[in-house]
Protein backbone atom coordinates (compact mmCIF):
# COMPACT_ATOMS: atom_id res chain seq x y z
CA UNK A 1 0.00 0.00 0.00
CA UNK A 2 0.96 3.59 -0.81
CA UNK A 3 0.76 6.91 1.34
CA UNK A 4 -2.42 8.38 1.54
CA UNK A 5 -4.10 12.01 2.00
CA UNK A 6 -5.95 13.75 4.58
CA UNK A 7 -6.95 17.39 5.36
CA UNK A 8 -6.99 16.64 8.94
CA UNK A 9 -5.02 19.23 10.66
CA UNK A 10 -1.79 20.99 10.04
CA UNK A 11 0.22 18.72 8.28
CA UNK A 12 4.21 18.72 8.57
CA UNK A 13 7.45 17.48 6.91
CA UNK A 14 10.19 15.48 8.18
CA UNK A 15 13.59 14.96 6.36
CA UNK A 16 14.85 11.52 7.95
CA UNK A 17 18.15 11.84 7.60
CA UNK A 18 20.99 9.06 8.57
CA UNK A 19 22.54 11.26 11.36
CA UNK A 20 20.35 14.15 11.77
CA UNK A 21 16.49 14.76 11.00
CA UNK A 22 14.74 18.22 10.62
CA UNK A 23 10.84 19.20 10.69
CA UNK A 24 9.38 21.84 9.21
CA UNK A 25 5.51 22.88 8.64
CA UNK A 26 3.76 25.66 6.08
CA UNK A 27 2.73 28.35 8.69
CA UNK A 28 -0.65 29.73 7.07
CA UNK A 29 -0.71 32.37 9.41
CA UNK A 30 2.64 33.60 8.53
CA UNK A 31 2.33 32.55 5.13
CA UNK A 32 5.82 30.93 5.10
CA UNK A 33 7.43 27.66 5.95
CA UNK A 34 9.11 27.38 9.43
CA UNK A 35 11.55 24.95 10.58
CA UNK A 36 10.66 23.82 13.94
CA UNK A 37 13.61 23.79 16.92
CA UNK A 38 12.75 21.60 19.46
CA UNK A 39 12.94 22.09 22.76
CA UNK A 40 16.72 22.51 22.89
CA UNK A 41 16.67 25.93 20.65
CA UNK A 42 18.69 23.76 17.97
CA UNK A 43 16.55 23.09 14.47
CA UNK A 44 18.20 19.54 13.67
CA UNK A 45 17.88 16.37 16.15
CA UNK A 46 20.22 13.53 15.83
CA UNK A 47 18.79 10.09 14.12
CA UNK A 48 20.00 8.64 17.28
CA UNK A 49 18.04 5.75 19.85
CA UNK A 50 19.56 4.68 22.85
CA UNK A 51 18.42 1.98 25.50
CA UNK A 52 19.07 1.88 29.27
CA UNK A 53 17.78 -0.04 32.39
CA UNK A 54 15.27 2.52 32.58
CA UNK A 55 14.70 4.66 29.84
CA UNK A 56 14.71 5.09 26.03
CA UNK A 57 16.18 8.06 24.89
CA UNK A 58 15.97 10.16 21.17
CA UNK A 59 17.81 12.50 20.08
CA UNK A 60 20.47 14.60 21.52
CA UNK A 61 19.66 12.93 24.82
CA UNK A 62 20.91 9.21 23.02
CA UNK A 63 23.87 10.95 22.04
CA UNK A 64 25.05 12.51 25.24
CA UNK A 65 24.98 9.26 26.84
CA UNK A 66 26.89 7.25 23.71
CA UNK A 67 30.08 7.02 24.76
CA UNK A 68 29.42 5.17 27.98
CA UNK A 69 26.65 3.41 26.49
CA UNK A 70 27.95 2.29 22.50
CA UNK A 71 26.34 -1.17 22.69
CA UNK A 72 22.95 0.05 22.81
CA UNK A 73 22.63 3.68 21.15
CA UNK A 74 21.68 3.33 17.55
CA UNK A 75 22.36 5.68 14.81
CA UNK A 76 23.08 4.77 11.05
CA UNK A 77 19.64 3.69 10.88
CA UNK A 78 18.62 4.37 7.55
CA UNK A 79 20.81 2.20 5.81
CA UNK A 80 19.55 -0.80 7.36
CA UNK A 81 15.86 0.02 6.41
CA UNK A 82 13.88 -2.05 4.10
CA UNK A 83 17.22 -4.28 3.49
CA UNK A 84 17.82 -7.74 3.64
CA UNK A 85 20.27 -8.96 6.20
CA UNK A 86 21.91 -10.85 2.98
CA UNK A 87 21.65 -7.82 1.18
CA UNK A 88 25.57 -7.19 -0.04
CA UNK A 89 25.44 -3.17 1.70
CA UNK A 90 24.22 -4.70 5.05
CA UNK A 91 27.17 -6.99 5.29
CA UNK A 92 29.60 -4.68 4.22
CA UNK A 93 28.47 -2.10 6.85
CA UNK A 94 28.71 -4.27 9.43
CA UNK A 95 32.30 -4.86 8.69
CA UNK A 96 33.23 -1.38 7.79
CA UNK A 97 30.84 0.77 9.71
CA UNK A 98 32.35 0.22 12.99
CA UNK A 99 28.88 -0.02 14.78
CA UNK A 100 29.01 -1.04 18.15
CA UNK A 101 25.80 -2.26 18.29
CA UNK A 102 24.75 -5.77 17.10
CA UNK A 103 22.83 -6.36 14.26
CA UNK A 104 21.39 -10.19 13.19
CA UNK A 105 19.76 -12.21 10.72
CA UNK A 106 15.33 -12.16 12.33
CA UNK A 107 12.17 -13.42 10.29
CA UNK A 108 12.52 -13.54 6.85
CA UNK A 109 16.45 -12.12 6.56
CA UNK A 110 15.03 -8.39 8.24
CA UNK A 111 18.06 -6.75 10.07
CA UNK A 112 17.11 -7.33 13.44
CA UNK A 113 18.92 -4.65 16.01
CA UNK A 114 20.03 -6.01 19.25
CA UNK A 115 19.78 -4.00 22.71
CA UNK A 116 19.80 -4.64 26.22
CA UNK A 117 16.46 -2.24 27.10
CA UNK A 118 14.80 -3.00 31.04
CA UNK A 119 17.35 -5.86 31.92
CA UNK A 120 16.03 -7.72 28.51
CA UNK A 121 17.40 -8.71 25.27
CA UNK A 122 15.33 -6.82 22.55
CA UNK A 123 15.28 -7.23 19.32
CA UNK A 124 13.99 -4.57 16.94
CA UNK A 125 13.53 -3.86 13.09
CA UNK A 126 15.24 -0.68 11.11
CA UNK A 127 11.37 1.06 10.76
CA UNK A 128 10.54 0.30 14.71
CA UNK A 129 13.73 2.45 15.30
CA UNK A 130 13.10 5.30 12.52
CA UNK A 131 9.82 5.40 13.79
CA UNK A 132 10.65 5.71 17.28
CA UNK A 133 13.01 9.14 15.71
CA UNK A 134 9.84 9.93 13.71
CA UNK A 135 7.45 10.07 16.75
CA UNK A 136 10.34 12.33 18.60
CA UNK A 137 10.09 14.92 15.76
CA UNK A 138 6.17 14.78 15.58
CA UNK A 139 6.58 15.32 19.40
CA UNK A 140 8.84 18.26 18.53
CA UNK A 141 6.12 19.49 16.03
CA UNK A 142 3.28 19.06 18.59
CA UNK A 143 4.86 21.31 21.53
CA UNK A 144 5.44 24.34 18.60
CA UNK A 145 2.32 24.24 16.97
CA UNK A 146 -0.02 23.84 20.06
CA UNK A 147 -1.68 20.77 18.22
CA UNK A 148 -2.08 17.66 17.34
CA UNK A 149 -0.18 16.76 14.47
CA UNK A 150 -1.45 13.74 12.35
CA UNK A 151 -0.22 14.25 8.58
CA UNK A 152 3.31 13.88 7.44
CA UNK A 153 5.59 13.85 4.31
CA UNK A 154 8.43 12.34 4.60
CA UNK A 155 11.84 12.59 2.02
CA UNK A 156 13.62 9.95 1.10
CA UNK A 157 17.13 9.64 -1.07
CA UNK A 158 16.41 9.04 -4.73
CA UNK A 159 17.68 5.79 -4.85
CA UNK A 160 15.80 4.24 -2.29
CA UNK A 161 14.41 0.91 -3.70
CA UNK A 162 10.28 -0.01 -3.40
CA UNK A 163 11.08 -1.80 -0.35
CA UNK A 164 13.07 1.02 1.70
CA UNK A 165 10.26 3.43 0.53
CA UNK A 166 7.37 1.01 1.68
CA UNK A 167 9.49 0.34 5.62
CA UNK A 168 9.68 4.29 5.62
CA UNK A 169 6.34 4.88 5.21
CA UNK A 170 5.46 1.83 7.55
CA UNK A 171 8.12 3.56 9.91
CA UNK A 172 5.49 6.58 9.80
CA UNK A 173 2.25 4.63 10.40
CA UNK A 174 4.19 2.91 13.44
CA UNK A 175 4.91 6.60 14.83
CA UNK A 176 1.18 7.55 14.66
CA UNK A 177 1.43 9.41 11.49
CA UNK A 178 -1.00 9.39 8.01
CA UNK A 179 2.18 9.87 5.27
CA UNK A 180 0.71 11.40 2.78
CA UNK A 181 3.56 11.62 0.23
CA UNK A 182 7.31 10.53 0.34
CA UNK A 183 9.21 12.58 -1.63
CA UNK A 184 12.83 12.67 -2.89
CA UNK A 185 15.23 14.58 -0.75
CA UNK A 186 16.77 16.45 -3.73
CA UNK A 187 13.07 17.29 -5.10
CA UNK A 188 11.94 19.02 -1.86
CA UNK A 189 15.35 20.98 -1.61
CA UNK A 190 14.34 22.12 -5.56
CA UNK A 191 11.38 23.67 -4.34
CA UNK A 192 13.32 25.31 -1.33
CA UNK A 193 15.35 26.85 -4.42
CA UNK A 194 12.32 27.56 -6.40
CA UNK A 195 10.27 29.36 -4.22
CA UNK A 196 12.75 30.95 -2.03
CA UNK A 197 14.80 32.66 -4.86
CA UNK A 198 12.83 32.67 -8.24
CA UNK A 199 9.79 35.03 -8.92
CA UNK A 200 7.06 34.16 -10.95
CA UNK A 201 8.55 36.53 -13.72
CA UNK A 202 11.85 34.73 -13.92
CA UNK A 203 12.78 32.60 -16.92
CA UNK A 204 13.03 28.91 -16.46
CA UNK A 205 16.13 27.43 -15.06
CA UNK A 206 17.95 24.38 -15.48
CA UNK A 207 19.38 23.32 -11.38
CA UNK A 208 21.30 20.85 -10.25
CA UNK A 209 20.77 20.02 -7.07
CA UNK A 210 24.20 18.28 -4.92
CA UNK A 211 22.86 16.83 -2.03
CA UNK A 212 25.61 15.09 0.46
CA UNK A 213 24.12 14.08 3.44
CA UNK A 214 25.30 11.84 6.69
CA UNK A 215 24.78 8.68 4.80
CA UNK A 216 23.76 9.37 1.56
CA UNK A 217 24.40 11.47 -2.02
CA UNK A 218 21.87 12.45 -3.76
CA UNK A 219 22.06 14.40 -7.64
CA UNK A 220 19.16 15.72 -9.37
CA UNK A 221 18.71 17.57 -12.04
CA UNK A 222 15.34 19.88 -12.37
CA UNK A 223 13.68 22.22 -14.90
CA UNK A 224 12.06 24.81 -12.61
CA UNK A 225 9.85 27.08 -14.67
CA UNK A 226 8.46 29.88 -12.32
CA UNK A 227 5.35 29.64 -14.21
CA UNK A 228 4.74 33.02 -15.95
CA UNK A 229 3.40 31.91 -19.04
CA UNK A 230 0.95 28.95 -17.84
CA UNK A 231 -0.09 30.79 -14.00
CA UNK A 232 1.65 27.18 -12.24
CA UNK A 233 5.56 26.58 -10.89
CA UNK A 234 6.40 23.41 -12.63
CA UNK A 235 9.45 21.30 -10.90
CA UNK A 236 10.60 18.71 -13.16
CA UNK A 237 13.03 15.95 -12.44
CA UNK A 238 14.95 15.49 -15.19
CA UNK A 239 17.41 13.06 -14.44
CA UNK A 240 18.23 11.86 -11.03
CA UNK A 241 21.67 9.89 -9.84
CA UNK A 242 23.34 8.95 -6.42
CA UNK A 243 25.01 6.29 -3.71
CA UNK A 244 22.90 4.93 -0.81
CA UNK A 245 26.12 4.63 0.89
CA UNK A 246 28.12 8.18 0.39
CA UNK A 247 28.28 10.55 2.90
CA UNK A 248 29.82 12.13 6.02
CA UNK A 249 29.54 8.86 7.91
CA UNK A 250 32.16 7.05 5.49
CA UNK A 251 34.10 10.30 5.64
CA UNK A 252 34.05 9.92 9.60
CA UNK A 253 35.00 6.01 9.60
CA UNK A 254 37.96 7.03 7.54
CA UNK A 255 38.82 9.27 9.95
CA UNK A 256 38.23 6.75 12.36
CA UNK A 257 40.42 3.88 11.02
CA UNK A 258 43.02 6.62 10.72
CA UNK A 259 43.32 7.68 14.52
CA UNK A 260 43.54 3.91 15.02
CA UNK A 261 46.53 3.56 13.47
CA UNK A 262 47.72 6.62 15.17
CA UNK A 263 47.15 5.19 18.72
CA UNK A 264 48.58 1.61 17.46
CA UNK A 265 51.70 2.89 16.29
CA UNK A 266 52.43 5.24 19.92
CA UNK A 267 50.34 2.29 22.32
CA UNK A 268 51.29 -0.98 20.64
CA UNK A 269 50.21 -2.96 22.86
CA UNK A 270 47.10 -1.33 23.86
CA UNK A 271 44.73 -2.85 20.85
CA UNK A 272 41.32 -0.18 21.07
CA UNK A 273 39.81 -1.75 17.46
CA UNK A 274 37.52 -4.10 19.58
CA UNK A 275 36.79 -1.30 22.21
CA UNK A 276 33.50 -0.34 21.83
CA UNK A 277 33.69 2.97 24.41
CA UNK A 278 36.71 3.82 23.05
CA UNK A 279 35.91 3.58 19.46
CA UNK A 280 32.72 5.65 20.04
CA UNK A 281 34.63 8.31 21.51
CA UNK A 282 36.65 8.13 19.04
CA UNK A 283 34.12 8.50 16.23
CA UNK A 284 32.67 11.76 17.83
CA UNK A 285 35.91 13.61 18.19
CA UNK A 286 36.60 13.15 14.75
CA UNK A 287 33.23 14.25 13.74
CA UNK A 288 33.79 17.04 15.84
CA UNK A 289 37.23 17.71 13.77
CA UNK A 290 35.79 17.23 10.38
CA UNK A 291 33.40 19.96 10.87
CA UNK A 292 35.99 22.47 12.33
CA UNK A 293 38.21 21.33 9.09
CA UNK A 294 35.44 22.89 6.95
CA UNK A 295 36.74 26.25 8.62
CA UNK A 296 40.62 26.06 9.41
CA UNK A 297 43.36 24.21 8.02
CA UNK A 298 43.76 22.04 10.85
CA UNK A 299 42.09 20.26 13.91
CA UNK A 300 43.18 18.59 17.21
CA UNK A 301 41.47 15.43 19.01
CA UNK A 302 42.11 15.11 22.45
CA UNK A 303 40.49 12.61 24.44
CA UNK A 304 41.28 12.36 28.34
CA UNK A 305 41.54 8.43 29.05
CA UNK A 306 40.89 6.94 25.83
CA UNK A 307 41.95 3.11 26.54
CA UNK A 308 43.90 1.65 29.24
CA UNK A 309 43.88 4.79 31.23
CA UNK A 310 45.93 6.97 28.05
CA UNK A 311 45.08 10.25 27.10
CA UNK A 312 45.53 10.61 23.07
CA UNK A 313 46.10 13.75 21.56
CA UNK A 314 46.01 13.74 17.69
CA UNK A 315 46.12 16.59 15.00
CA UNK A 316 45.08 16.00 11.43
CA UNK A 317 45.15 18.87 8.84
CA UNK A 318 42.31 19.47 6.59
CA UNK A 319 45.12 18.17 3.53
CA UNK A 320 45.31 14.89 5.11
CA UNK A 321 41.70 14.78 5.72
CA UNK A 322 41.17 15.18 1.72
CA UNK A 323 43.93 12.59 1.22
CA UNK A 324 42.04 9.85 3.45
CA UNK A 325 38.84 10.70 1.35
CA UNK A 326 39.74 11.76 -2.27
CA UNK A 327 38.39 8.67 -3.66
CA UNK A 328 35.12 9.04 -2.06
CA UNK A 329 35.13 13.09 -2.89
CA UNK A 330 35.87 12.14 -6.33
CA UNK A 331 33.38 9.86 -6.96
CA UNK A 332 30.23 12.37 -5.81
CA UNK A 333 31.70 13.93 -9.13
CA UNK A 334 31.45 10.77 -10.89
CA UNK A 335 27.09 10.78 -10.10
CA UNK A 336 27.29 14.78 -11.07
CA UNK A 337 28.59 13.19 -14.82
CA UNK A 338 25.57 9.97 -14.77
CA UNK A 339 23.23 12.43 -13.89
CA UNK A 340 24.30 14.85 -16.34
CA UNK A 341 24.42 12.05 -18.53
CA UNK A 342 20.61 10.85 -18.07
CA UNK A 343 19.34 14.19 -18.79
CA UNK A 344 21.39 14.12 -22.08
CA UNK A 345 22.69 17.63 -21.48
CA UNK A 346 26.05 18.76 -21.40
CA UNK A 347 27.43 20.94 -17.66
CA UNK A 348 26.92 24.19 -19.50
CA UNK A 349 23.30 23.59 -19.45
CA UNK A 350 23.31 24.01 -15.93
CA UNK A 351 21.93 27.05 -14.40
CA UNK A 352 22.60 26.71 -10.75
CA UNK A 353 24.31 24.26 -8.42
CA UNK A 354 22.82 24.03 -5.46
CA UNK A 355 24.29 22.64 -2.29
CA UNK A 356 22.43 20.29 0.27
CA UNK A 357 23.46 18.59 3.19
CA UNK A 358 25.63 19.44 6.19
CA UNK A 359 28.53 16.99 4.12
CA UNK A 360 27.87 19.37 0.80
CA UNK A 361 29.89 22.51 3.44
CA UNK A 362 33.39 20.24 3.00
CA UNK A 363 35.60 22.96 0.70
CA UNK A 364 37.73 20.03 -1.32
CA UNK A 365 33.93 18.67 -1.98
CA UNK A 366 32.54 22.40 -3.42
CA UNK A 367 36.14 22.47 -5.11
CA UNK A 368 36.01 19.65 -7.44
CA UNK A 369 32.33 20.82 -7.83
CA UNK A 370 33.29 24.32 -8.87
CA UNK A 371 36.12 23.04 -11.03
CA UNK A 372 33.94 20.44 -13.02
CA UNK A 373 31.40 23.15 -13.77
CA UNK A 374 34.20 25.94 -15.16
CA UNK A 375 34.66 27.77 -11.82
CA UNK A 376 30.49 28.61 -11.47
CA UNK A 377 29.71 30.08 -8.47
CA UNK A 378 28.01 27.49 -6.48
CA UNK A 379 24.69 28.50 -5.07
CA UNK A 380 24.85 28.16 -1.48
CA UNK A 381 22.20 30.82 -0.40
CA UNK A 382 19.89 28.11 1.28
CA UNK A 383 20.86 26.41 4.46
CA UNK A 384 22.41 23.02 3.76
CA UNK A 385 20.33 21.58 6.90
CA UNK A 386 17.07 22.83 6.58
CA UNK A 387 16.63 22.96 2.86
CA UNK A 388 15.05 19.24 2.34
CA UNK A 389 12.92 19.63 5.68
CA UNK A 390 11.38 23.30 4.29
CA UNK A 391 10.75 22.41 0.46
CA UNK A 392 9.37 19.35 1.48
CA UNK A 393 6.96 21.57 3.61
CA UNK A 394 5.77 22.96 0.65
CA UNK A 395 4.26 19.75 -0.49
CA UNK A 396 3.21 18.78 2.90
CA UNK A 397 1.03 22.42 2.45
CA UNK A 398 0.07 21.63 -1.17
CA UNK A 399 -1.41 18.17 -0.23
CA UNK A 400 -3.13 19.81 2.51
CA UNK A 401 -5.03 22.47 0.77
CA UNK A 402 -3.24 25.06 2.57
CA UNK A 403 -0.83 27.85 1.27
CA UNK A 404 -0.75 31.10 -0.73
CA UNK A 405 -1.25 31.10 -4.65
CA UNK A 406 2.52 30.76 -5.20
CA UNK A 407 2.28 26.87 -3.09
CA UNK A 408 -1.17 26.03 -4.21
CA UNK A 409 -0.04 26.11 -7.86
CA UNK A 410 3.08 24.38 -7.60
CA UNK A 411 3.63 21.14 -9.52
CA UNK A 412 6.33 18.39 -8.94
CA UNK A 413 7.21 15.93 -10.99
CA UNK A 414 9.01 13.29 -9.88
CA UNK A 415 11.22 10.91 -12.27
CA UNK A 416 12.26 6.81 -11.99
CA UNK A 417 16.29 6.95 -11.31
CA UNK A 418 16.67 3.58 -12.98
CA UNK A 419 14.44 1.25 -15.35
CA UNK A 420 12.27 -1.35 -14.11
CA UNK A 421 11.64 -4.81 -15.72
CA UNK A 422 11.01 -8.24 -16.10
CA UNK A 423 13.40 -11.36 -16.67
CA UNK A 424 13.12 -13.49 -19.72
CA UNK A 425 14.24 -15.97 -20.74
CA UNK A 426 17.96 -16.48 -20.40
CA UNK A 427 18.40 -14.12 -18.17
CA UNK A 428 17.99 -10.94 -20.22
CA UNK A 429 16.46 -7.81 -19.01
CA UNK A 430 13.03 -6.21 -20.52
CA UNK A 431 12.28 -2.90 -19.38
CA UNK A 432 8.39 -1.84 -19.02
CA UNK A 433 9.49 1.15 -17.48
CA UNK A 434 12.87 2.97 -18.38
CA UNK A 435 14.91 5.39 -16.44
CA UNK A 436 13.72 9.12 -16.05
CA UNK A 437 10.31 8.13 -16.65
CA UNK A 438 8.14 10.70 -15.05
CA UNK A 439 6.07 9.54 -12.32
CA UNK A 440 3.05 8.37 -11.54
CA UNK A 441 2.79 6.42 -14.20
CA UNK A 442 1.43 2.67 -15.73
CA UNK A 443 3.12 0.30 -18.75
CA UNK A 444 2.13 -2.99 -19.76
CA UNK A 445 3.62 -5.50 -21.81
CA UNK A 446 2.60 -9.18 -23.01
CA UNK A 447 4.74 -11.92 -22.87
CA UNK A 448 3.89 -15.92 -23.66
CA UNK A 449 5.59 -19.19 -22.03
CA UNK A 450 8.84 -21.14 -23.57
CA UNK A 451 7.40 -24.52 -23.10
CA UNK A 452 4.47 -26.40 -24.72
CA UNK A 453 1.41 -27.01 -21.73
CA UNK A 454 3.38 -24.72 -19.34
CA UNK A 455 0.84 -23.88 -16.27
CA UNK A 456 3.21 -21.38 -14.36
CA UNK A 457 5.61 -18.64 -15.03
CA UNK A 458 8.14 -17.20 -12.95
CA UNK A 459 7.41 -12.83 -12.70
CA UNK A 460 10.85 -11.73 -11.24
CA UNK A 461 10.93 -7.96 -11.26
CA UNK A 462 14.52 -6.13 -11.48
CA UNK A 463 15.64 -2.50 -11.35
CA UNK A 464 18.79 -1.42 -13.07
CA UNK A 465 20.54 -0.67 -16.57
CA UNK A 466 22.47 -3.93 -17.36
CA UNK A 467 20.95 -5.72 -20.33
CA UNK A 468 21.14 -9.15 -18.15
CA UNK A 469 19.32 -9.21 -15.14
CA UNK A 470 22.72 -10.77 -13.01
CA UNK A 471 23.94 -7.24 -13.09
CA UNK A 472 20.66 -5.68 -11.66
CA UNK A 473 18.84 -5.36 -8.12
CA UNK A 474 16.45 -8.50 -7.67
CA UNK A 475 13.20 -6.10 -6.12
CA UNK A 476 10.96 -9.37 -5.91
CA UNK A 477 9.30 -12.20 -7.71
CA UNK A 478 6.29 -14.24 -7.92
CA UNK A 479 4.50 -17.09 -9.83
CA UNK A 480 1.80 -16.77 -11.96
CA UNK A 481 -0.50 -19.79 -12.17
CA UNK A 482 -3.50 -21.63 -14.00
CA UNK A 483 -1.94 -20.96 -17.36
CA UNK A 484 -4.15 -22.55 -19.78
CA UNK A 485 -2.66 -25.79 -21.19
CA UNK A 486 -0.96 -24.64 -24.52
CA UNK A 487 2.06 -24.77 -27.09
CA UNK A 488 4.89 -22.55 -26.47
CA UNK A 489 4.52 -19.20 -27.16
CA UNK A 490 0.51 -18.69 -27.70
CA UNK A 491 -0.65 -17.95 -24.34
CA UNK A 492 -0.69 -14.03 -23.87
CA UNK A 493 0.44 -13.09 -20.37
CA UNK A 494 -0.26 -9.46 -19.64
CA UNK A 495 2.33 -7.79 -17.24
CA UNK A 496 1.61 -4.38 -15.91
CA UNK A 497 4.04 -2.27 -14.28
CA UNK A 498 2.58 0.77 -11.88
CA UNK A 499 4.13 3.29 -9.75
CA UNK A 500 2.91 5.79 -7.83
CA UNK A 501 3.27 9.23 -6.69
CA UNK A 502 5.49 7.74 -3.83
CA UNK A 503 7.92 5.82 -6.08
CA UNK A 504 6.31 2.48 -4.91
CA UNK A 505 5.94 0.07 -7.35
CA UNK A 506 3.09 -2.30 -8.03
CA UNK A 507 3.56 -5.45 -10.85
CA UNK A 508 0.67 -7.65 -11.61
CA UNK A 509 0.46 -10.24 -14.23
CA UNK A 510 -2.81 -11.96 -15.94
CA UNK A 511 -3.93 -14.83 -18.19
CA UNK A 512 -5.34 -12.99 -20.90
CA UNK A 513 -7.69 -16.19 -22.10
Amino acid sequence: MGATECDDGPAISIDLGTTYSCVAVWRQSHNRVEVIPHDQGNFTTPSCVAFTDAWRLIGDAAVNQAAMNPVNTIFDVKRLIGRHFSDASVQGDLKTCTWPFKVVSGPSDRPMIVVQYMDEEKQFEAEEISAMVLGKMRETAEAYLGTEVKNAVITVPVYFTDSQRQATIDAGTIAGLNVMRIINEPSAAALAYGLGKMSPSDDVKTVLVFELGGGTLDVSIVKVDPGADIDMGVFEVMAAAGDTHLGGEDFNTLMVKHFVGEFLKKYKKNDIRKKQKALRRLRTACEKAKRMLSCASLATIEIGSLHDGIDFYGVITRTKFEELNMELFRKCIVHVEKCLSDANMDKSMIDDVVLVGGSSRIPKVQELLRNFFDGKELFTSINPDEAVAYGAAVQAALLNGEGCKDVRDVVLLEVTPLSLGVETKGGFMSVLIPRTTTIPVKKERVYTTCYDNQTEVLIQVYQGEGSETKYNILLGKFTLSGIRRAPSGEPKINVTFEIDADSILQVTAKDMV
